[in-house]
């Protein structure tokens, strides 16, 4: 990997028992975009707590993203392609009854 180069791909990993609503909120386009304009330089095994929403009662949803790999460089931008896995569970709460059915997971 190329020191201070923009990366190609990078693989990005959030636990298992995030809620549904989670789970859209990390994966849509717009959550994307924000990652590559935010994120600079990336490491493997690097963990990060992101925002993505605020749910009833002004409870927040901090989601703890974690890097698998990054091929290329090791800095993202616009042209970085970002994909998702699972990983093991962390006892996140990620739901709330605004959002979904289950409330609290």
């Amino acid at each position: 990997m190329s020191e201070d180069s923009t990366a190609d791909r990078l693989r990005v990993s959030y636990p298992a028992d995030l809620s549904e609503w989670g789970r859209f909120q990390v994966e849509k386009p717009s959550f994307r975009a924000y990652l590559r304009k935010t994120m600079g330089a990336a490491s493997v095994g690097e963990v990060f707590e992101e925002f993505v929403g605020v749910g009833c009662c002004g409870n927040t949803l901090d989601v703890p993203l974690r890097v698998e790999e990054i091929e290329g460089g090791n800095r993202v931008d616009e042209d970085t392609e970002i994909e998702y896995e699972v990983r093991e569970a962390c006892d996140i709460e990620g739901g709330w009854l605004v959002q979904s059915e289950a409330g609290p997971s």
